[in-house]
């Protein structure tokens, strides 16, 4: 394929989680695709599962469907799939089949040129698979909320979840100081503390666990102590879901993350003289209103994301990169993983203001806030 004129029709899908922003970029790829270039464009319903279905679970998507609501909305109106590899799909009985030739098939039914998938690492390495078995021609948008994928500096859905994260300190801050309790938030980020580092800055919190900086309980124990000789009756502690619990093992249930903050609660209250409460956000994280930030950077993508099908160029993933939107191989954008930068500057900027992160470094006296 070469050029626009060679495009008729288009296909768009979610794929992983849910996540604020995603409305905003399916619209961002209609409204360029159909008033930029004149195509048709499909939106795929659940992921590669509307693919696999018969008839295929797909609608034209028009300009006049986005009559503001949308960009505004939590969430994909055209539904997402977090499970069900078509690689190694399961079956009622438990085992697995391979149903990737009924995706490929479906793409071929809609007579689409392209297909846009918006997803995390994951689900891009399954499209790019699909794409290279089918031939199809394949543009990725990067979205997680835990803001993981090496090759872009932001994806969409992550700053709507520290702003909720952070929303939830300043609501704990008071009825923390109020009642002299420890506070104690449990953020998502899947293996990454992205979410609890910028939340945490955000929200004033006097400590920050996150899983690339191991902790030890009695550092914690020494900053809240710290906290109280200096006056203070109260503090805010946020912790990354991934992170291990307070005995160095894995917390998990049910083969997922959750139940850290708890299992450091159970631990303090051994150890300090005051009352604690745990809020566990959970999936509040992924709905709720798409920040101003992840409504922009949803429509750049995918109006950048459109564009490379116009010129022909597949097997690319948008990114943001240097303060401009740029688009790499996909393969490179999800060949390496993007932890917190232990020595990069918000950790720097948060022990400046003397926030711990119960390692071995120094503490130093908060003052009230």
């Amino acid at each position: 394929m070469d050029g626009s004129k060679d495009v008729k029709a288009i296909g768009v899908l979610t794929s992983g989680g849910d996540c604020a922003g995603l409305n905003a970029a399916i619209r961002a790829v209609t409204y360029r695709a159909v008033v930029g270039y004149g195509w048709t464009v499909y939106g795929i319903e659940q992921g590669t599962a509307g693919l696999m279905h018969r008839p295929v679970q797909a609608h034209p998507l028009t300009t006049d469907l986005f009559d503001g609501a949308l960009l505004r909305s939590g969430g994909t109106f055209l539904g997402t799939t977090n499970k069900g590899n078509p690689f190694a799909f399961p079956r009622s009985d438990g085992t697995l089949e391979d149903r990737s030739n009924e995706v490929i098939e479906g793409y071929r039914i809609l007579g689409l040129d392209a297909l846009i998938a918006i997803g995390g690492d994951g689900s891009q390495a399954i499209m790019r698979k699909l794409a290279q078995q089918g031939g199809i021609n394949l543009v990725c948008i990067p979205k997680t909320i835990d803001n993981d994928i090496g090759a872009t500096e932001v994806s969409i859905g992550y700053d709507t979840a520290v702003q909720v994260a952070s929303d939830a300190l300043d609501k704990l801050q008071p009825t923390a100081a109020s009642h002299n309790r420890i506070m104690i938030l449990e953020v998502m980020g899947r293996d990454a503390g992205h979410i609890a580092l910028a939340s945490g800055i955000a929200g004033g919190a006097d400590i920050i666990l996150i899983p690339e900086i191991p902790y030890a309980i009695d550092h914690v124990v020494q900053k809240i102590e710290a906290l109280r000789q200096s006056g203070r009756n109260f503090a805010l502690i946020v912790i990354a879901e991934a992170c291990p619990g307070p005995d160095g093992e894995p917390v998990s249930r049910h083969g997922r993350y959750g139940g850290v903050g708890h299992a450091l609660g159970e631990a303090l209250e051994k150890r300090v003289d005051a009352e604690l409460r745990v809020t566990v956000l959970g999936h509040l994280q992924r709905g709720g209103q798409p920040s101003p930030r992840d409504r922009l950077m949803a429509t750049v993508f995918g109006t950048h994301a459109v564009d490379l099908v116009a010129q022909g160029r597949f097997d690319r993933t948008v990114i943001w990169r240097d303060r401009h939107v740029e688009d790499v191989p996909i393969e490179e954008a999800i060949a390496t993983y993007a932890n917190v930068a232990v020595d990069g500057p918000l950790v720097h900027a948060a022990r400046a203001l003397g926030v711990s992160f119960g390692d071995a470094m120094p503490v130093v006296l908060g003052e009230a806030q």
